[in-house]
Parts: C-alpha cells; sequence; structure tokens
C-alpha cells in the first residue's frame, strides 16, 4: 500500500484544522461572548435573585427559595396583569393587521402621493413613547380634544375622563398601542405583496374576480406568512408591554392598565422588593419564549405555504 505523500499529509491536516476551526469562527466570537457573557449571565443572576428576599442594596439576604413564585401565582394583580396582556395581544393584533394589510393593498393600488402616505403611515413608529405619552394625555383628558370633537360632531354624551377610570383607561391605551403600531404591519404586507406574481392576479382579473374577491381568496392566503411573523412580534411585544401605559397611566387608575413589565418596575423600584420583581422576570421570560416556539410550531404545521 503506497504511503500518503507530503502533500496529501497536508491537506489532511488543513482539514483536521478547518474542522476544529469552522471558517468565520472569528467574526462569531465577539457576538458569542457578549450573548453567552452578559445576557445569559445576567439572566442567570436574575434567576439566583428570584429566590431571595432583598431590596437591592442591603446586606441583609434572606434566601426563601421559590417564595417568590408561589407569590406570583398567589398574586390578584399578576393574573389581572396576564389578563390585559392577552387583551392587548387580541385587540392590537387583530386591529392593527386588518388596517395594515388594508392600507397595503390601497397603496398598492397607486393612488396618487403614495410616497407622502407611506411616510405619514409610518411616522408613529419612529415617534419615541416619551415624546408622543404627554400629547396623549392631553388627548385624552377631560377636557382635551377627543372629548371636544365628540361634543362637536352630537356625541357629547359619551365624553369623559377617558384615562382618570378604570371602565375606559385600557381601552385608551390600546387604542395608542394601535396607533403606534400599525405602520409596522402596514410596511410588512407591503413589502409581502410587493413579491405576489403579478400574473397569478392578471388570471383572477380575468377571471372575472372583483378587488375584494382577489384580496380575501388570492393575496390575503399568500401573505399567510407575514401574518403568522405579525402574530409573533405582537404576543411578545405584548408580554414586553411597558413605556406606553407607564409613561400615560403609570398603570392606573387601580391597576386598569397594568402590565407585566409595569408591575416588575414598581415592585422593583419604588417598592424595593427587587427579589420579588426577579421572580417576575423570569416568568415573563418563559412566558414570553413559550409564546414564541409556540408560534413557531404553528408556523411549521402550516408547511411552506406559510412562508409565501
Amino acid at each position: 500500500m503506497p504511503k500518503p505523500d507530503g502533500r496529501t499529509r497536508g491537506r489532511s491536516v488543513a482539514r483536521r484544522r478547518s474542522f476544529l476551526r469552522p471558517p468565520g469562527y472569528a467574526w462569531i466570537l465577539p457576538a458569542l461572548v457578549f450573548s453567552v457573557g452578559l445576557l445569559y449571565y445576567s439572566v442567570g443572576y436574575t434567576g439566583y435573585i428570584s429566590t431571595l428576599t432583598w431590596n437591592g442594596t442591603s446586606p441583609d439576604v434572606v434566601h426563601v427559595g421559590a417564595a417568590n413564585y408561589v407569590k406570583a401565582f398567589t398574586d390578584p394583580v399578576f393574573w389581572l396583569t396576564i389578563q390585559h396582556t392577552v387583551i392587548s395581544f387580541v385587540v392590537t393584533f387583530t386591529v392593527s393587521t386588518i388596517l395594515g394589510f388594508v392600507l397595503a393593498a390601497i397603496l398598492h393600488s397607486r393612488p396618487w402621493f403614495g410616497g407622502a402616505y407611506k411616510v405619514v403611515l409610518f411616522v408613529p413608529v419612529v415617534l419615541a413613547p416619551a415624546v408622543m405619552a404627554p400629547v396623549f394625555r392631553q388627548i385624552f383628558a377631560n377636557d382635551g380634544q377627543f372629548n371636544w370633537l365628540l361634543t362637536h360632531i352630537g356625541l357629547g354624551g359619551l365624553a369623559q375622563p377617558w384615562l382618570a377610570q378604570s371602565d375606559t383607561a385600557l381601552g385608551a391605551i390600546l387604542a395608542i398601542t394601535i396607533w403606534g403600531g400599525t405602520g409596522v404591519s402596514f410596511i410588512l404586507y407591503f413589502a409581502a405583496m410587493g413579491q405576489l406574481d403579478p400574473e397569478l392576479l392578471e388570471a383572477a382579473e380575468l377571471d372575472g374576480a372583483g378587488n375584494i374577491r382577489r384580496l380575501v381568496s388570492i393575496i390575503w392566503p399568500n401573505v399567510r406568512g407575514t401574518t403568522l411573523a405579525l402574530a409573533t412580534l405582537s404576543a411578545i411585544g405584548a408580554l414586553k408591554t411597558f413605556d406606553i401605559p407607564y409613561l400615560v397611566t403609570v398603570g392606573g387608575p387601580n391597576f386598569a392598565t397594568e402590565f407585566l413589565g409595569t408591575l416588575i418596575y414598581r415592585t422593583s423600584i419604588p417598592l424595593g422588593a427587587v427579589g420579588y420583581g426577579a421572580a417576575l422576570s423570569i416568568l415573563l421570560l418563559i412566558l414570553a419564549l413559550s409564546m414564541a416556539i409556540l408560534l413557531n410550531l404553528r408556523r411549521r404545521r402550516k408547511g411552506p405555504e406559510a412562508d409565501a
């Protein structure tokens, strides 16, 4: 049996080195160090803090095991935040999806000043909630512009302090959220519709399908992947909700606009219950990961057509 020459041995050594050091490893190393060294460490440290009774600054630390998690599951405010999260997801996803889809279809019909419409629709997405919060507090105030509008169109009997009462505060927060998030749905649907085969739409038109029929039977099924992606984003966004309810109503009145994010902040910072706040943070992480996994599994079961 002939012995391998030097060139063959060199190639074997090179292959072994390539296996031990994959191409591009140096490029992903910084991100790997950042993810493992900071993010996962932070999650682990938060999990450790969740087993303590601690105010965040005192040297006195009491290990309580799973007591903070038991407290969370027996806390009615925690379950109220879960209820608000579910309502927020269902309402904002449904309304934003319908509005974004319809607006994208209208813009694809090439109306006049279409570029200006795109800018107007997307501006709310880039505006910081901290900038818009005082505006919306004024709009929904008892003497604000919304009540003024209702009065001048003959619906003055509906005027009320929208943010100051439990029955209407959550609805006002959801309206603000929809206003700020519809632009994302619009952009994603507009891009997805631009990828559709024009011949498919032309064939439907030749077969006598009207605009509504083409929207429902052809365009909507072919942008299903975008809808599922928006569902994932909306679910995680609902779980992470913090800025708008905190800046506009501070979770009130009477916990009417309390979400997990605002509850975690209020528990950890003003009340100083850092251990309980950490336990709520871990529960939020588990809920977000579970929701993302379930939605992705549902997308895989839909098959390749869901990615259209």
